[in-house]
């Protein structure tokens, strides 16, 4: 259950790869070494390589500590959040916690522009699955898709991704997010399997444009393209399929429960009646409210509407 009290600690929330996922925030929204005209939050704000104690670690371990101590229903833990967490300089201490407070699995969403650093490989060790991004199959689609802060390159990525397979004994899968007439063309896909024959992932998860990018442009794969690619990155490959609302309960939903989720990124009503196991009118009739008092703004993306946190200066 996601708790207000908590800064850096929230969820469990919905995830169509990880199902009931509790995230783990340690850097500030937006700070990131990438500015993916992809992404769901928007631009990047803080365009950093700069690994630093973004997050105060004695307060995330604190709260990892009260929240896994109350044993949530959650099938990971997962270190992601609204920017990118290997920043986080106290990683391995982090990670070592979660690994000494509970059982359930540790998973970390990282872009891998830091695999390249020993320390950053060093930390996620104890892991149980690592998500790395690959969007590209070349310097230059990298440049255009991903658009990284120096020193980050394309041979840095490339040659982090594949000491960290290397080293790590878990489970890795490489995640391929695809944006029409950038780099979803045959071309790409081939150059994206070579590197993925060198880095040899346990399984390739394929994704779109979903959520309102960063950049109008960018635009979702549709679904007949995604499943050729699919095939010609082979068995180890799957489309990652949007997920189902969950359970429902009944009563009313939290205010700042529901605002929380939507600080984190845009979601439909769907999304969060999935994370708030609530029934659909109780969380159309907050989101309603909201919108009248302009806390929320309605976004539309591919026919689907997504409701998010107002920015202040709009």
């Amino acid at each position: 259950m996601n708790d207000s009290r908590h800064k850096y600690v929230f969820g469990p929330v919905p995830s169509r790869r990880l199902g009931r996922s509790l995230g783990v925030d340690l850097v500030p929204f937006k700070t990131c070494p990438f500015d993916c005209v992809y992404c769901q939050l928007g631009r990047t704000t803080l365009h950093t390589a700069r690994r630093e104690e973004y997050a105060s670690t004695d307060q995330v371990l604190a709260e990892l500590a009260e929240v896994l101590g109350r044993r949530p229903e959650c099938d990971y833990v997962t270190l992601s959040g609204s920017g990118e967490p290997t920043l986080h300089r106290d990683l391995d201490r982090i990670v070592s916690a979660v690994k000494d407070l509970t059982d359930v699995p540790l998973a970390v969403l990282t872009n891998a522009a830091l695999l390249g650093d020993p320390d950053v490989r060093r930390a996620l060790l104890p892991a149980d699955l690592v998500v790395p991004s690959l969007d590209a199959g070349d310097e230059e689609t990298f440049a255009r898709v991903n658009r990284p802060c120096p020193p980050i390159t394309f041979p840095s990525l490339v040659d982090g991704l594949t000491a960290f397979r290397g080293e790590y004994t878990g489970r890795i899968d490489l995640e391929i997010l695809l944006v029409a007439g950038l780099n979803d063309s045959d071309e790409q896909i081939e150059k994206i399997k070579a590197l993925a024959a060198r880095i040899r992932p346990d399984g390739i998860d394929l994704n779109t444009v979903t959520r309102p990018p960063a950049e109008a442009d960018a635009r979702p794969v549709g679904p007949e393209r995604l499943s050729r690619i699919a095939e010609i990155l082979g068995p180890s490959a799957r489309i990652i399929a949007p997920h189902t609302p969950g359970d429902d309960r009944s009563g009313p939903v939290d205010r700042q429960e529901l605002l929380g989720l939507l600080r984190r990124r845009p979601c439909t009503l769907d999304d969060l009646m999935a994370a708030l196991r609530c029934h659909r009118w109780e969380a159309a009739k907050l989101l309603g409210q909201l919108t009248e008092e302009g806390v929320i703004a309605v976004r539309r993306h591919e026919d689907t509407m997504y409701y998010e946190v107002r920015k202040k200066d709009e």
